[in-house]
Protein backbone atom coordinates (compact mmCIF):
# COMPACT_ATOMS: atom_id res chain seq x y z
CA UNK A 1 0.00 0.00 0.00
CA UNK A 2 1.13 3.67 -0.86
CA UNK A 3 -0.92 5.23 2.37
CA UNK A 4 0.85 8.73 3.41
CA UNK A 5 2.38 8.96 0.12
CA UNK A 6 -0.25 10.98 -1.46
CA UNK A 7 -0.42 14.96 -1.72
CA UNK A 8 -3.26 16.47 -1.46
CA UNK A 9 -3.93 19.92 -4.12
CA UNK A 10 -7.14 20.75 -3.06
CA UNK A 11 -10.27 19.51 -0.98
CA UNK A 12 -13.18 20.68 1.02
CA UNK A 13 -13.15 17.43 2.98
CA UNK A 14 -12.74 16.18 6.71
CA UNK A 15 -9.25 14.81 7.15
CA UNK A 16 -10.82 11.91 7.83
CA UNK A 17 -12.39 11.28 4.81
CA UNK A 18 -9.21 12.67 2.83
CA UNK A 19 -7.26 9.65 4.83
CA UNK A 20 -9.91 6.94 3.54
CA UNK A 21 -9.73 8.78 -0.05
CA UNK A 22 -6.46 8.37 -0.33
CA UNK A 23 -6.26 4.71 1.27
CA UNK A 24 -9.50 3.56 -1.64
CA UNK A 25 -6.73 4.74 -4.25
CA UNK A 26 -3.73 2.96 -2.82
CA UNK A 27 -5.84 0.13 -3.01
CA UNK A 28 -7.08 0.60 -6.34
CA UNK A 29 -3.33 0.83 -7.57
CA UNK A 30 -2.32 -2.54 -5.57
CA UNK A 31 -5.13 -4.15 -7.82
CA UNK A 32 -4.91 -2.81 -10.77
CA UNK A 33 -2.50 -1.29 -13.42
CA UNK A 34 -1.47 2.19 -13.34
CA UNK A 35 -2.95 2.47 -17.24
CA UNK A 36 -6.32 0.95 -15.91
CA UNK A 37 -7.69 4.46 -14.92
CA UNK A 38 -11.03 3.32 -15.69
CA UNK A 39 -11.26 0.14 -13.57
CA UNK A 40 -8.86 2.42 -10.78
CA UNK A 41 -11.57 5.01 -10.71
CA UNK A 42 -14.78 2.59 -10.41
CA UNK A 43 -13.44 0.51 -7.65
CA UNK A 44 -12.95 4.31 -5.68
CA UNK A 45 -16.35 4.95 -6.46
CA UNK A 46 -17.89 1.95 -5.86
CA UNK A 47 -16.39 2.05 -2.36
CA UNK A 48 -17.32 5.45 -1.82
CA UNK A 49 -20.99 4.88 -2.33
CA UNK A 50 -20.52 1.82 -0.18
CA UNK A 51 -19.02 3.38 2.60
CA UNK A 52 -21.02 7.14 2.26
CA UNK A 53 -24.39 6.62 0.25
CA UNK A 54 -24.62 6.34 -3.71
CA UNK A 55 -23.72 9.95 -5.81
CA UNK A 56 -19.96 9.87 -5.77
CA UNK A 57 -17.94 10.42 -8.67
CA UNK A 58 -14.33 9.71 -9.30
CA UNK A 59 -12.07 10.64 -12.52
CA UNK A 60 -8.75 9.07 -12.72
CA UNK A 61 -5.72 10.56 -15.38
CA UNK A 62 -2.66 12.16 -15.74
CA UNK A 63 -3.97 14.85 -17.67
CA UNK A 64 -7.51 16.36 -17.65
CA UNK A 65 -9.10 19.42 -16.65
CA UNK A 66 -13.28 19.76 -15.23
CA UNK A 67 -15.97 22.03 -13.65
CA UNK A 68 -18.49 20.38 -11.43
CA UNK A 69 -20.70 21.02 -8.91
CA UNK A 70 -20.44 19.63 -5.31
CA UNK A 71 -21.78 18.62 -2.27
CA UNK A 72 -19.60 21.11 0.23
CA UNK A 73 -17.64 18.72 2.44
CA UNK A 74 -17.14 15.67 0.00
CA UNK A 75 -14.47 17.30 -2.60
CA UNK A 76 -10.48 15.95 -3.11
CA UNK A 77 -8.20 16.36 -5.78
CA UNK A 78 -4.67 14.64 -5.43
CA UNK A 79 -1.30 12.65 -6.72
CA UNK A 80 -0.78 9.57 -6.23
CA UNK A 81 2.00 7.61 -8.23
CA UNK A 82 1.93 9.49 -11.48
CA UNK A 83 -1.70 10.01 -11.35
CA UNK A 84 -4.42 12.78 -10.38
CA UNK A 85 -7.67 11.93 -8.12
CA UNK A 86 -10.50 13.89 -8.26
CA UNK A 87 -13.11 12.39 -6.11
CA UNK A 88 -16.37 14.45 -5.01
CA UNK A 89 -20.35 13.79 -4.44
CA UNK A 90 -22.42 15.39 -7.00
CA UNK A 91 -24.64 18.13 -5.78
CA UNK A 92 -28.44 18.05 -6.54
CA UNK A 93 -30.53 20.65 -6.96
CA UNK A 94 -33.92 21.02 -8.54
CA UNK A 95 -34.60 21.02 -12.21
CA UNK A 96 -35.45 24.44 -13.74
CA UNK A 97 -36.65 22.42 -16.89
CA UNK A 98 -40.13 21.63 -16.88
Amino acid sequence: MLEGKGLVEDTDMPLKIQIQAMAAASKALDLYDVLDCKSIAAHIKKEFDKRYGNGWQCVVGSNFGCFFTHTKGTFIYFTLETLNFLIFKGASSPSSIP
